[in-house]
């Protein structure tokens, strides 16, 4: 994942980039950077490694010295961006948020021509962006180059195209992944998170529809290619990626997190002489619960906190079992809380399992009499081709793809998933009973798609619900 912001202003623009793009922190923890351009100095640009330091503390003297009245930050999750390309469209820098399925059909193709190379980046790779700047340039002009590459990329490509006259803004091309305007006196900015620009002064202008691409200058804003009909953003947006003050398509994240919370009670039916406490797991679980306790009459708690000072994020470092160790360290047992509690856990989701594994497990030893889970979301039960929410590198990681491969002796049909994926159906049932037992759960339900869509209060087809139900 990642996340980016950009400014263009009538004065320097340096301190709301800064800021703006700090406020992506949430969605990425390996690398940032930011570029700026000035009409006397040209380019400047920084970029750093934050996998082991904040991006405040990283960015802190290069926010000091660079200069420039437009610039595009970003916050990665994996490659080493934004870059500085020279082109035959002139010098431009460029970010990007997405995924790209089919990057080594694409990188063949570009290397055969011969006209390009391509730089590897440490584990061997390439760099996504860097490909995504040789399909833009492989075209006649910048327009045209964002257009193609959208539609060659297999996956998804939100991006920001930094130039001397102005900032190029591109949604991808099923608004998979967001982009908003902002607007003050002294110009605009372009934002991932909508309340990135807030504390800065914007106040929001307009969403960039699904392939819109736009313009940005510190006067106005011009749409270049106007927004498609076709609109699949990502679902896992607001259920757990969100920062719980953003908002996408004008549905606003904690609100929808508190009806999901309160569709679930309603579904799920316990009541407090079943349960002593309702709990969310910090923090993208925590709303869904209050919704929850609002609804059942369950007494919301907090049994234990996140350790924040030094461990906001629970992305770091790359490899799973270190992200695993640290999400263990940050949760910190309020004992007076838990002990002899019949504890009700709601999370956001539950991929592989570990995690809430173990987090279950360190209830059970502070003492927990019971702890009944209620995931936010249904069953996940492909891996994500247009984000990268997961790292998984094959689905039967998935702990419903595993439990199912075992209920059923092996590999099954799409047919039969389906089946699987209906909370109305014998599979289904037997599924989520071998996950909780698998778990040590003292009883599992999962959220419903249905209810969880409804929450959001955006039509199904509007969606993009392929890691649940498959559907593209």
């Amino acid at each position: 994942m990642g996340g980016f912001f950009a400014a263009a202003l009538k004065e320097d623009c340096v301190f709301d980039l800064f800021f703006g793009t700090d406020y992506h922190s949430h969605l990425g923890t390996r690398r940032a950077g930011m570029i700026v351009y000035d009409g006397e100095r040209g380019f400047n640009r920084a970029i750093h490694n934050i996998e082991n330091t904040p991006f405040r503390t990283k960015f802190e003297k290069d926010s000091q010295e660079m200069h420039g009245f437009m610039g595009i930050g970003c916050i990665s999750d994996y490659e080493a961006q934004p870059l500085l390309i020279r082109s035959r469209h002139g010098t431009y820098a460029i970010t990007t948020v997405g995924r790209i399925n089919n990057i080594d059909a694409l990188s063949r193709e570009l290397l055969n021509d011969g006209s390009i190379h391509l730089m590897e980046m440490s584990g061997g790779d390439i760099n996504a962006t860097e490909l995504v700047a040789s399909l833009i340039n492989s075209r006649e002009n910048l327009i045209e180059g964002i257009r193609y590459a959208q539609e060659r990329i297999d996956g998804s490509m939100t991006l920001m195209l930094l130039t001397d006259k102005g900032i190029y803004c591109a949604r991808d091309k099923v608004g998979r992944t967001p982009l908003v305007i902002g607007r003050k006196e002294e110009g605009f900015c372009a934002s991932f998170e909508s309340f990135a620009y807030l504390n800065l002064g914007y106040s929001a202008y307009r969403e960039l529809g699904p392939g819109e691409i736009v313009v940005m200058t510190p006067d106005k804003v011009v749409t270049l290619a106007a927004p498609g009909k076709k609109m699949r953003i990502c679902t896992f947006l607001w259920v757990y990626y969100g920062y719980p003050t953003s908002s996408y398509e004008g549905v606003s994240v904690e609100g929808m997190r508190v009806r999901c919370g309160k569709l679930l009670a309603k579904r799920d039916g316990m009541t407090k002489n079943e349960v002593d406490a309702v709990a969310g797991v910090p923090d993208s679980g925590t709303a869904h619960a209050v919704g929850y306790a609002n609804e059942s009459g369950v007494p919301f708690s907090r049994p234990f906190i996140k350790y924040t000072p030094t461990w906001p994020r629970s992305f770091m470092p790359t490899m799973q079992s270190k992200r695993d160790l640290i999400a263990r360290m940050k949760l910190i047992p309020v004992k007076e809380l838990i002990e002899d509690q019949r504890l009700l856990l709601i999370d956001d989701s539950i991929v592989r399992g570990t995690q809430l594994r173990e987090t279950t497990e360190f209830l059970y030893n502070s003492g927990a009499k019971e702890v009944h889970v209620r995931p936010a979301c249904p069953p996940i039960m492909f891996g994500c081709r247009y984000i990268n929410f997961s790292r998984s590198t094959s689905e039967m990681e998935l702990i419903a793809r595993r439990v199912i491969s075992r209920l059923e002796g092996g590999e099954v049909s799409r047919e039969v998933l389906e089946e699987y994926a209906n909370p109305d159906t014998e599979r289904y049932a037997r599924m989520q009973e071998g996950i909780c037992e698998e778990m040590g759960f003292t009883s599992l339900r999962f959220n419903r798609l249905d209810d969880m869509i409804e929450a959001i209060g955006i039509p199904r087809e509007n969606l993009c619900t392929y890691c649940w139900d498959g559907r593209e």
